[in-house]
């Protein structure tokens, strides 16, 4: 199990080369100017490009093998937790970005 986390963020560049050198590692994922993607041994971690709300969690969760379907519920504080497999992400990664191959094995 991977703990999920997905940061909204104002330029994905400038995060794509923070984040990477705070993870030690390159994305696995990067739609240009939208989206990235860190897959690591305990994270999966993503931003995604956002005009209002940088800086800021925009839901968090767990990347489970096990999980047999995505899931998604808001807790008593307003935050949005997700369960999903990695291939539940690939799925959405592939519907919203056609265009950018992603395989996560």
């Amino acid at each position: 199990m991977k703990v999920h986390l997905a940061v909204a963020v104002s330029d994905i560049e400038k995060s794509v080369a923070e984040y990477s050198q705070l993870l030690g590692a390159a994305p696995m994922v990067i739609v240009p100017n939208e989206y990235a993607l860190w897959r690591t041994t305990e994270l999966n971690f993503s931003i995604r490009r956002t005009q209002d709300a940088a800086g800021t969690v925009r839901h968090v969760g767990f990347e489970r093998d096990d999980a047999a379907q995505f899931t998604k519920h808001t807790d008593a504080n307003g935050l949005v937790w997700e369960t999903f497999n990695r291939f539940d992400q690939a799925k959405e990664i592939a519907h919203l970005w056609p265009h950018i191959p992603y395989d996560p094995t």
